[in-house]
């Protein structure tokens, strides 16, 4: 897969364009998407774009206001990484990432949702800190933290001593548990889940050998 990296948003072909992926860096739904694209061997251009900067163009593509965001051929956006990456699962034939049953696909789909939420709190505790000292709610802090900590030990104990999250097989759910993990690392490396989570600490360490995974490393 070749990926090509812009710095800023160019203007929009209508037909015939190649796929973007409008993302900031260090965000670990982009970087979700990023990871299934290159699983699935799917050509797109990377245009990096940071929704708190003040000359930000995301709005113009996702009235949200949030990345990742999906620009297909024609010029359509997709927004959401859950959307963005179920639509690219179904486009390439290259190694399904989401099973075709209702079963297993709910119970990937479950864990996405985890991991997922885990991002969600945190990056609402970092942008949080970011607020002026005496302006920073101690309460809501401890409240989305309580909720990363929890997920964290809902995880540990659905993956037990199994290779995969769901199982014998690399999916989805491995890639979003990855991210999150990835975010907590970057963001909050005073947090001691690989001590208290080694299981999910060696995932960590098996996804970190995909070359799709050592290549979308957030930096900051």
């Amino acid at each position: 897969m070749q990926t090509r990296m812009t710095m800023a948003i160019r203007s929009t072909n209508p037909v015939n364009q190649r796929m973007k992926l409008i993302a900031s860096l260090t965000s670990p739904f982009a970087r979700k998407v990023r990871i299934v694209a290159a699983e699935k061997h799917i050509d797109y251009d990377l245009v990096v774009d940071v929704p708190w900067e003040a000359n930000t163009r995301v709005p113009a593509y996702n009235p949200l206001g949030k990345v990742p965001v999906w620009v297909m051929e024609d010029g359509k956006t997709l927004f959401d990484s859950r959307v963005i990456v179920e639509y690219l699962d179904s486009v390439s034939p290259v190694g399904h990432l989401l099973p075709r049953e209702p079963r297993p696909r709910i119970l990937v789909k479950r864990w996405e949702a985890l991991a997922d939420g885990i991002c969600d709190a945190a990056a609402s505790v970092f942008l949080e800190r970011k607020r002026p000292p005496e302006q920073q709610s101690q309460d809501w802090i401890l409240r989305q933290m309580t909720k990363v900590t929890a997920a964290l030990e809902v995880m540990s104990e659905d993956l037990g001593d199994q290779e995969w999250c769901t199982g014998e097989f690399f999916n989805l759910s491995d890639i979003a548990t990855g991210c999150a993990l990835g975010y907590l690392q970057l963001r909050f490396p005073e947090l001691d889940w690989r001590r208290l989570h080694p299981n999910l600490s060696a995932l960590h360490e098996r996804l970190m050998q995909r070359p799709a995974f050592r290549d979308s490393v957030p930096v900051v």
